[in-house]
């Protein structure tokens, strides 16, 4: 169940058609979305959240006057609760790495896509109204690794979110914006293992979790964590945990 109550947005870019096509796009998701206001820079901002007390603020870092990080600085020494959403460019990385040690929820790499704006608003209105329907794997994936790039974080949410469905390397990387060989390199030397090994690893995990509770049928969870193929994920839970599915509902429960 989602809250009618309309979600108050902040745009804040100093690029003109950037700023139109972000706010257009967000109208574009319904009436539960309300463009509060536009900012061309961070002082700008500043004035607005204010007194529009936004809900959420989409901003760029690179601005005149006031950049995207000081904005983020400033709010945070007023008593407002808002959540920023950064917006940057592939070679902004290391800003975003001082914006995420700010507490922003979440950042965009430009071009913004729909789905990529979506995403971030479902999660947000998710977060902002305690309706995490996931209770069973409540939490943040990219906070077990606090000093991991940017794009591998976010890599991180998008596994989080989508482990149950069909994710692929290739698409992966293309979403971020990055070559599949240069993704691959990344995610190795930032979790330690290649995507795919990881990938299984995590998927077993929530098995082991969804099999402790009787809220889904276990001839099932396969199917709920990613796999289609029955024999397959036996075979992988054997190797990830040491234990059968028997053996470790034998020892578990």
């Amino acid at each position: 169940m989602m809250i009618s109550t309309q979600i108050k947005i902040l745009v804040v870019e100093d690029e003109h058609t950037a700023r139109k096509g972000l706010c257009k796009l967000i109208e574009s998701m319904g009436e539960k979305y309300q463009i509060v206001g536009e900012a061309s820079d961070g002082k700008k901002a500043l004035d607005l959240i204010l007194s529009l007390k936004p809900d959420i603020i989409f901003t760029d870092i690179k601005m005149p006057y006031m950049d995207g990080i000081a904005l983020i600085k400033a709010v945070s020494n007023l008593d407002i609760k808002v959540n920023f959403v950064i917006t940057s460019a592939y070679e902004e990385f290391d800003f975003a790495k001082q914006a995420i040690a700010l507490g922003v929820f979440d950042y965009l790499v430009k071009p913004l896509t729909y789905t990529e704006v979506e995403d971030i608003l479902l999660r947000l209105e998710t977060n902002m109204h305690g309706l995490n329907g996931r209770d069973i794997t409540k939490g943040k994936l990219y906070e077990d690794y606090p000093n991991a790039h940017p794009m591998i974080k976010k890599a991180l949410n998008i596994i989080e979110d989508g482990y149950a469905l069909n994710i692929n390397q290739e698409e992966l990387a293309e979403r971020l914006g990055m070559t599949r060989e240069y993704f691959s390199y990344l995610f190795r030397k930032e979790i330690g293992q290649t995507f795919s090994k990881f990938l299984r690893a995590y998927r077993i995990s929530i098995a082991t979790k969804m099999l402790l509770t009787n809220e889904i049928d276990k001839k099932e969870i396969p199917y709920h964590v990613g796999f289609s193929d029955e024999k397959y994920f036996f075979k992988v839970f054997k190797e990830i945990t040491g234990l059968t599915v028997t053996e470790f509902l034998r020892k578990n429960i």
